[in-house]
């Protein structure tokens, strides 16, 4: 069982504040239509030129509250989930968010009484307010931290959690699995079922994960598409469930579990920018 799986089951135990309240149900179910590393058709380019920017946040002040609102980012969830090993928490002072250098650097680290804490942000409130969008490219440029127990994410929900949730994971980097990252794409089904596709992109060969680099997604009605630097890595089909307006959330999680004990404490993401474009 990998940590994305993981995730939500702890979240669905009777002991912790689930993610969407239903047990795990039905097997995963893994729809069809990967693709992986073949440019060529048509559409799996990208072309900025061809979109409007619709969403722009360069981190050179800081919009976050708890719950806003008023603000561009929450500091939760919008269901109000933590996963993982650490707490997501309220910003104060300047933990755990600080701007930068022009970046946003989110902080791990351990309280006084032992517990990982740590910052996530969503663009969407819990009432619906906020950006998002449906269709286009969303991307982030962040580096991110490195070894054993980090676990920083850029990821996309649907609005409409009414019958299910849709979520792209559009990077989540385990750094005790080094060499590549995971894109995944899910639709949590609220009577058990779980459709899932994934697949690790290994590009932390020749690049370096703690170095500035873009992870990005485009969506249309057709393709769910992966990029890596602008380029194209993976795709999948995209299901009716992905085709409704997604918000984008941020974080630096901690995997829960033995490697949290030799996390970096503290551990750091920076963030450069978060952007969304729509189709022209």
């Amino acid at each position: 069982m990998d940590h994305f799986t993981r995730k939500y089951m702890r979240q669905w135990s009777p002991t912790r504040r689930g993610l969407f309240r239903t047990g795990f149900g039905a097997a995963v179910a893994m729809f069809g239509g990967s693709v992986l590393a073949q440019a060529g058709d048509t559409g799996d380019e990208l072309d900025l030129s061809s979109m409007a920017l619709t969403f722009e946040d360069n981190f050179d002040t800081l919009s976050v509250s708890p719950w806003g609102p008023g603000t561009r980012w929450i500091a939760h969830t919008p269901w109000s989930g933590d996963f993982g090993g650490a707490i997501f928490s309220d910003p104060k002072g300047d933990f755990p968010f600080k701007t930068e250098n022009g970046m946003l650097r989110i902080t791990a680290a351990r309280d006084g009484k032992g517990q990982w804490r740590s910052g996530l942000i969503a663009s969407v409130d819990s009432k619906g307010n906020g950006f998002s969008q449906k269709y286009g490219y969303f991307e982030m440029s962040a580096r991110l931290p490195d070894g054993p127990g980090v676990w920083p994410a850029f990821w996309l929900i649907g609005k409409d959690r009414s019958k299910s949730t849709a979520e792209i994971d559009v990077i989540e980097y385990y750094g005790d699995k080094p060499g590549a990252y995971s894109a995944t794409v899910h639709v949590w089904h609220r009577a058990g079922k779980h459709d899932s596709d994934y697949s690790r992109i290994k590009v932390f060969g020749s690049a370096n994960p703690t170095d500035l680099h873009t992870y990005g997604v485009k969506i249309d009605s057709d393709y769910i598409r992966m990029y890596f630097d602008g380029k194209f890595v993976w795709k999948t089909k995209a299901l009716p469930e992905h085709q409704q307006p997604m918000y984008m959330l941020v974080d630096l999680g901690i995997v829960e579990g033995v490697t949290n004990m030799v996390a970096a404490d503290p551990s750091f993401m920076f963030v450069d920018y978060v952007r969304a474009y729509q189709f022209k």
